[in-house]
């Protein structure tokens, strides 16, 4: 499937065949992909819960206002992100550049985010923004369809997957085989509505 296609065809699928399994090495393989998304100075800052639990799948349902998508996909993801990422693995994630390219990212880093916790939040939040999207895309070249979820309780997930003190949800994503067709799309803006050029 070429890359035009998986985002033409990508919907935000409702109903799932609960019967579709996904494998272990599937699902690992969209992490993976999932992986090759661009972060901010390459922190990195997503981190992937995969549900696998029937229990704790339920669970995330009862706060995740019923939707059946939480427990009928073959795969759910909840996608978080550290953020103090860029206080501990600086060193980690430029290992490979120069020597002088290091020490530059390490001051650029820390000026950037220190004292700022917004940024920090703001940071995580596009980080796992464009993770998902490359997630979505990454299902649909698969032959999956996906849904991404924003309508359920932060704060009973984050308390149901022991969510550290230093990490925030961002959204969560279903995957798996849709179980009926869908309805065109509901309704497009125009291209001329949404461009604009140099300013608005």
């Amino acid at each position: 499937m070429q890359v035009t296609e998986a985002i033409e065809s990508r919907r935000a699928i409702k109903s799932f065949d609960p019967e579709h399994r996904l494998s272990e090495a599937e699902q690992d393989r969209l992490i993976e992909l999932t992986m090759l998304s661009p972060t901010a100075f390459n922190l990195q800052h997503w981190r992937f819960v995969v549900v696998r639990d029937p229990a704790q799948r339920q669970a995330i349902r009862e706060v995740a206002w019923d939707q059946a998508q939480v427990t009928d996909a073959s795969m759910l993801v909840i996608l978080c992100g550290r953020r103090d990422v860029w206080e501990h693995d600086v060193e980690r994630v430029w290992k490979n550049a120069p020597e002088n390219i290091q020490e530059m990212m390490a001051g650029a880093i820390d000026a950037y985010y220190r004292g700022l916790p917004q940024v920090e939040r703001d940071e995580v939040m596009r980080s796992c923004g464009l993770a998902g999207q490359t997630l979505m895309l990454a299902a649909r070249e698969m032959g999956l369809d996906s849904c991404p979820m924003d309508g359920f309780d932060y704060e009973a997930v984050g308390k149901l997957i022991n969510l550290p003190d230093n990490h925030l949800i961002s959204f969560m994503v279903a995957i798996g085989k849709k179980a009926d067709e869908v309805w065109p799309r509901p309704g497009q803006l125009s291209l001329e509505e949404v461009r604009q050029v140099d300013a608005f």
